[in-house]
């Protein structure tokens, strides 16, 4: 076995190709855009490289086959709350079924964390954000993963635990038929709202994206930026996310709530665009926009994401939520757009969102885990703490 970092145009296109080489068996796997991982690791292309900075490695054969990757990552914005030691990341680790292997990958990792100061590392993850291949597979392999959902053979969980790594927390993704009935809770509320002056539920547009970016920043910041790591984002900062996701958003399935025109709720939804980018073999290029643009007129992509969900405190608890879904479902249920609903992930830690799940009627489609290995092996391991509400 040969252990070689990831430093040029070669290295970099093995890194690639591993992933898709370990999946090609199984019919659901959907490869990620290279540019979109590539972009990982460019310091002009992810903010991450402002707080640390990151490392590849790949594995090959002596035969030049390549076996395994692995990548470690550094971030002072990196905090989870309840930890008290620098922790470090792992991500986009592939490997052959060989628990050898494996541990070269792993150990590579971790001696270059220690080096960097970390005392514990959690894996697999993104350098980045939570939307994008965080997290294990550990149920749900038959099913195609949406977009920027980590999918792996599901050998993998015996390599992390047999190397020490344990659960930090489980990730819950919930599904539902887009024309599944609502609970009658919903239509009550529904009318109790309707019912109310002030109160208004409408979807958004797309000629008016800069408005709502506004009110998505109001909702999140509100409902959302005080617990755990997260951050106050910026209306700046949404409308650049509107603009990226323009192309393919459907202002049908993007939802607020108001009381006398201020955002108290919302309600973000997206077509799940790897049911176009699985046609594409991670190549996104001119042909594959053109494709693209054609799939989405033709209405080729029938599974809805859930991207967004938030109430501001004041507004908890009252039913407003179930105002604002209930609009939504009156609107898109039973006309042949969408059929499938699956929304992201909710950790273990976040009983009341996972809560909010189960009260749609969702059913659990998959479970993915973040692993925590702790380099002290004295130290006692404690998993993620359950989210406070206020």
């Amino acid at each position: 076995m040969h252990l070689i970092e990831v430093t040029d145009s070669a290295t970099t296109t093995s890194f690639l190709e591993v992933s898709a080489a370990l999946n090609r068996h199984n019919p659901s796997y959907i490869r990620p855009l290279d540019n979109e991982v590539n972009d990982v690791f460019n310091p002009e292309k992810n903010k991450q490289f402002k707080y640390g900075t990151a490392k590849r490695w790949i594995v090959t054969t002596d035969e030049g086959e390549t076996v395994g990757r692995i990548a470690a990552f550094t971030s002072s914005k990196y905090i989870n709350k309840g930890t008290d030691f620098a922790t470090g990341g792992i991500g986009f680790f592939d490997c052959i079924n060989d628990q050898a292997t494996a541990n070269l990958l792993f150990d590579t990792a971790r001696q270059w964390l220690t080096e960097q100061g970390m005392e514990a590392m959690d894996g697999p993850i993104n350098y980045g954000d939570r939307d994008k291949w965080w997290g294990l597979m550990v149920e749900g392999f038959d099913r195609e993963p949406m977009y920027g959902m980590s999918f792996n053979p599901d050998y993998y969980e015996a390599l992390f635990t047999n190397y020490g790594f344990q659960n930090y927390y489980n990730q819950y993704y919930y599904s539902m038929k887009v024309d599944d009935p609502l609970p009658p809770r919903f239509a009550e509320r529904h009318a109790k709202f309707k019912a109310k002056p002030g109160y208004e539920a409408r979807h958004a547009k797309l000629s008016e994206l800069e408005k709502y970016a506004g009110d998505f920043a109001t909702v999140y910041n509100a409902a959302w930026a005080q617990h755990g790591e997260n951050k106050e984002i910026t209306k700046e900062q949404v409308i650049k996310l509107f603009n990226t996701m323009k192309p393919i958003m459907d202002e049908r399935v993007v939802w607020f709530a108001y009381y006398k025109e201020e955002p108290i709720a919302m309600f973000i939804n997206i077509p799940d665009i790897n049911q176009y980018f699985k046609h594409f073999n991670g190549k996104f290029g001119l042909w594959q926009k053109l494709h693209l643009l054609w799939m989405k007129k033709t209405g080729a992509c029938k599974r809805l994401t859930g991207l967004a969900f938030g109430v501001v405190p004041k507004y908890q608890a009252l039913g407003i939520d179930s105002f604002m879904i209930n609009e939504c479902a009156l609107l898109i249920q039973n006309r042949g757009w969408y059929y499938e609903y699956e929304m992201g992930w909710a950790g273990d830690w976040n009983p009341k969102m996972l809560n909010i799940y189960k009260s749609l009627g969702g059913v659990q489609s998959r479970r993915m885990v973040t692993f925590r290995y702790l380099f002290d092996r004295t130290k006692g391991f404690e998993r993620h703490p359950e989210m406070e509400y206020k």
